[in-house]
Parts: structure tokens; C-alpha cells; sequence
């Protein structure tokens, strides 16, 4: 079902129906319950596609009582590599022998996102999080909920439980925001992302063409500008989505995490990944990070080591954040890239405070130059190693081959530079319209003035929607 499509908006409207047509709590979850077998039915063509989905949720869900009544460390590992090792096998990782895999082609849409609150179930289970005995009804809600099946955001299960016990009442103006907020996911959608795609798909096939007999010059050019297209061609895509689904929860009374906090304002690599997919990144940081730098910490008791065995988890982290993105060799290339932009940054920051102490680090690192330069890089590096999304990994090897390492280094240094350079032009500029943007807030806080400017939103989707034909699928689910 496209998130884009009449069928999609046509479909929410009726389960919102549904949902706040009563608030008796088990009304409400067979209601959800029903939601998200119709959700995830529109993706396959026969209930046998659907079957491995329906034995992994069992065999967690007998793990994780597994686990939440014995409490040891020992159930606790037994389902963490039963539950992993079953999603490498449903995923089809290709270092798989394809004569063990299952003959027939299947769901796999959601799965990772399902492991992810599988693996946080257990592991709350032997800490003694979990009050009681999880029911197979919220069990089933909890891991296959539309709003968050295809790719988040990944919600606490304590918090999908108050959402069920406590919903959010709704109001005027909580309708009206939850509208504005989904609208505004078409626009990022619709709009910002049709229109960027467009330019990465004409950009980028000229940039892998290898017959093409484009000059040096040109090439690293083009690439740099397929790579931004991308970057922000994802970005409008995956908000965009996360406003759209985050509004419908809001009509539903239900309160889902956000999962985007201004990436671009990010000035190092740590940073950006607070701000970007962020409850993927406090995933990792909860259930990786933290438990893998204690068990370093345990075995390396030196006061000289501690500082560097951040460095040593968040390679270990980002690099498996980013080989989850997919299951070929060029995801490896990409999460490698996740590892040492994350443990570069974290050894930087060890080492320049460690020369200049902490006051005179962040005393340059205020300045206007340091702000605007780190910014560039940490863009400019983000952008450049997503290209092993939209390549695999003969085309990354030939275009490394024809940018040639001098090549590869000048685009990441000009792109860094370039946009260090916008980052300081928008900023400025936005500092001279503060007044304008407070008067234009002002003017439009009317009921008549906001529904106008939904209005204009929605022509401007249409008219966009008419150029494209339609408004490009929801990229991150092939992750």
C-alpha cells in the first residue's frame, strides 16, 4: 500500500473512524489489530507470503516469556541468537547458500524493525522491565503497527502500553496540528522529494554510465551533485513520511517518538546521528553502545585506556548500524564508512581536548569558522557515503576507479566547503527575516488564514503530483 496513494489516505480515514468511535481499550486494539493485518495483507498476494512473518512473531513471542520468566542470562542469550540468526536467514543476506533459503517468495518488508522490538522486549524481560506477561494481542500491536511497521519510528513498548491505558484526548487544536503535521509529510513527499529524485535519477545515470566519455572535471562534479540530490531527495522522503504517520497516530490519541531533529544544524558526525533516524541511533546506544563499552570497560581498567574505548564502541556500533541497512557487500562498505566517520570523530574529539583543554576546545569551537566548516564536513561526508545506497558494489568500485582517490578526497573537500558556505549565506539571510517570519506567523494564526495555507499545500502536491504522474515511493523500506 504506497503511503502516497488515494487508497492509503482512504484507509486511515476509516481506521481514525474506527479508533476514536469508542474508548473501551480492547475495542480500540482489535480495531488496530485489524488495521494492521489489512496494512500488511496489501503487500503480498497470498497468506503463504506472509507465513515465515507469522513464525518469527510466534517463536519471539515464546522467547521473550521465555525470557521474562526464567530471567537468566542464559534464556536471555538463547533468544537474542535465535531471533538474530532468524533474521539473517528471512533476510537473505548474501553470504547465505541461496539452495538453504526458502523456495518462495515472501514478506521481508518490516522485519528489521520488528527485530528491533523483539530484541528490546527480551532484554527487558531479564532486567525485570516488563510488569507482567506481554499479551499476544499488544504483542502483535506492538510489533506489526501500521503507523510503524514498514521503518519506524522505533517505539518503547512501556510507552506503546501508557498509549493503550492513557490515550491522548483529542481536541480542535490537536485535530488541526495532527492535519497541518500530515500534510506537511505530502508536501516533504510529494513535492521536495519528487523533485529531487528526479534530478538524482538524470544526474546519477550519467555519473554510472561508464561508456560515457565524460571529462574528470565534469564527473566529480556531477557526482557531487547526484550525491546531494540524494541526500536530500531521502531526507524529504523518510520525514516526510515520519510526519505523515506521526499525525495519524495523533488522530488516534497515540503518541509516537519523533524520529528528526534538524540534521543539517549538525556540527560533527555524533551530532548528526542524535539528530537523524534518532530512535534508530538511541536503539543502537541502548541495546550495542552502552552494554559493549561497559564490557570493555571491565577488561581495559586503565584510566589512559577509557578515553579511546569510546572510540573502539562506536566503530563496533555504527559499523553494524550500517550493514543492517542492507544485506549485500556494499552495505559492509557503507557501515565501514558509518564506523569511521563515528570513531574519527569520537578520537578527534579525544585528542583536541586532550592538547588544548576542554575551555579553549569549546571556545574555537564556537567560532563562526569552526561552526560553518564542520557543519560542511559533516554533510559533505554523510552525502558522499550514502552513494552505497544507490549503487552496488561493481558500480561503487568503478566509480572509485574513475574519480581516483585525488578525485574522491577534492569532492569531499569541495562539497565540505561549498556547503559550509550555504549553511552561512541561509543563516544570514534567515537572521535578516526574523521580522517577516514573525509578522507572516502572526497573520496566518486565524482559522481562516491556516486553512488557506493548508489549502495551498494541497494544490501544491496536486500540481506537483500532475508533473511527476506520482509522488515517489517510501524509500527507506527497502532498508
Amino acid at each position: 500500500m504506497a503511503f502516497t496513494s488515494p487508497i492509503f489516505l482512504v484507509f486511515v480515514a476509516a481506521v481514525v473512524l474506527l479508533f476514536n468511535a469508542t474508548n473501551q481499550a480492547i475495542v480500540r486494539s482489535t480495531v488496530l489489530l485489524g488495521a494492521n493485518a489489512v496494512f500488511i495483507w496489501c503487500y503480498v498476494d497470498s497468506a503463504v507470503q506472509l507465513l515465515p512473518l507469522a513464525v518469527f512473531l510466534l517463536v519471539c513471542y515464546g522467547l521473550i516469556e521465555m525470557v521474562r520468566r526464567s530471567r537468566s542470562a542464559l534464556s536471555l542469550w538463547l533468544g537474542v541468537v535465535v531471533a538474530i540468526v532468524g533474521f539473517i536467514y528471512l533476510k537473505k543476506f548474501s553470504f547465505l547458500d541461496a539452495s538453504l533459503l526458502l523456495p518462495f517468495p515472501y514478506l521481508i518488508i518490516g522485519l528489521s524493525y520488528v527485530l528491533f522490538r523483539v530484541l528490546h522486549l527480551m532484554v527487558d524481560a531479564k532486567q525485570g522491565g516488563l510488569s507482567g506477561p506481554v499479551s499476544l494481542l499488544d504483542f502483535l500491536n506492538y510489533t506489526c503497527n501500521f503507523l510503524t511497521f514498514v521503518a519506524g519510528p522505533i517505539q518503547r513498548y512501556q510507552d506503546y502500553m501508557r498509549f493503550k491505558e492513557q490515550s491522548l484526548a483529542l481536541d480542535e487544536h490537536r485535530v488541526f496540528q495532527a492535519f497541518a503535521r500530515v500534510i506537511l509529510g505530502f508536501v516533504k513527499v510529494g513535492v521536495f522529494s519528487a523533485i529531487f529524485k528526479y534530478l538524482f535519477d538524470s544526474l546519477s545515470g550519467r555519473v554510472l554510465d561508464t561508456a560515457a566519455t565524460t571529462a574528470w572535471p565534469l564527473l566529480c562534479a556531477m557526482y557531487v551533485a547526484a550525491a546531494v540530490c540524494y541526500m536530500v531527495y531521502l531526507y524529504a522522503n523518510f520525514a516526510g513520511y515520519m510526519d505523515i504517520v506521526i499525525g495519524v497516530g495523533e488522530l488516534m490519541g497515540m503518541q509516537l517518538p519523533e524520529n528528526f531533529n534538524q540534521p543539517f544544524l549538525a556540527r560533527s558526525f555524533l551530532d548528526f546521528w542524535s539528530r537523524w533516524h534518532m530512535t534508530l541511533s538511541d536503539w543502537f546506544k541502548t541495546y550495542v553502545f552502552n552494554p559493549f563499552l561497559t564490557v570493555l570497560a571491565t577488561r581495559f581498567t586503565s584510566p589512559k585506556a577509557g578515553p579511546y574505548l569510546g572510540v573502539v564502541a562506536f566503530f563496533v556500533t555504527f559499523l553494524i548500524m550500517g550493514v543492517w541497512h542492507g544485506t549485500t557487500s556494499v552495505f559492509v562498505v557503507y557501515g565501514l564508512l558509518m564506523g569511521a566517520g563515528a570513531s574519527i570523530n569520537k578520537l578527534w574529539q579525544v585528542m583536541i581536548v586532550k592538547r588544548l583543554g576542554k575551555k579553549v576546545y569549546k571556545a574555537r569551537a564556537e567560532t563562526p569558522l569552526a561552526i560553518y566548516f564542520s557543519r560542511g564536513l559533516t554533510l559533505a561526508y554523510f552525502a558522499l557515503a550514502l552513494t552505497c545506497l544507490w549503487v552496488d558494489m561493481p558500480q561503487l568500485l568503478a566509480l572509485l576507479r574513475r574519480l581516483g582517490a585525488v578525485g574522491y578526497l577534492g569532492c569531499y573537500l569541495a562539497l565540505a566547503m561549498l556547503a559550509g558556505l550555504v549553511f552561512y549565506v541561509w543563516d544570514a539571510l534567515l537572521a535578516q527575516l526574523v521580522p517577516l517570519r514573525v509578522a507572516m506567523a502572526k497573520a496566518s494564526s486565524g482559522v481562516i488564514a491556516r486553512n488557506m495555507v493548508l489549502a495551498l499545500q494541497v494544490l501544491l502536491i496536486a500540481t506537483v503530483a500532475s508533473f511527476f504522474h506520482k509522488a515517489p515511493e517510501f524509500v527507506y523500506r527497502a532498508f
